[in-house]
């Protein structure tokens, strides 16, 4: 038995996406590497599909619609040959696609802690 108050609600996809944020900004070192960004690629996609699970559980289609241009874009499958300077800025408009979509995807935390 805790003193402190539940939360009101859970922030289920904050991890997924700052890691998905920090991935891509290791990823742009990679950009020539295509060995080592195939692995990038595939991390960010897997993320990509997680935080927009996390979307769908939340019921926040907007977020589920903002992720999966990015787990199509990334995907290491079917690659896109995309390249240049509107890909630098791609990964910079992914990574804070994925750190916003962490911070606001919430879901009403139902766990009463102080439950007897």
């Amino acid at each position: 038995m805790t003193s402190y108050p539940a939360p009101a609600f859970t922030r289920p996809a904050l991890a997924p996406g700052l890691l998905g944020a920090v991935v891509l900004m290791a990823g742009l070192a990679l950009l020539d590497n295509a060995s080592g960004y195939f692995w990038i690629m595939t991390v960010v996609a897997i993320l990509a599909v997680i935080v927009a699970v996390y979307a769908w559980q939340a019921r926040a289609p907007w977020w589920f619609v903002a992720m999966a241009p990015i787990a199509i874009a990334w995907n290491p499958v079917w690659p896109l040959d995309l390249h240049g300077q509107w890909w630098v800025a791609a990964q910079f408009a992914a990574a804070l696609a994925f750190i916003a979509a962490g911070v606001f995807i919430t879901v009403k935390n139902t766990k009463d802690r102080n439950g007897r």
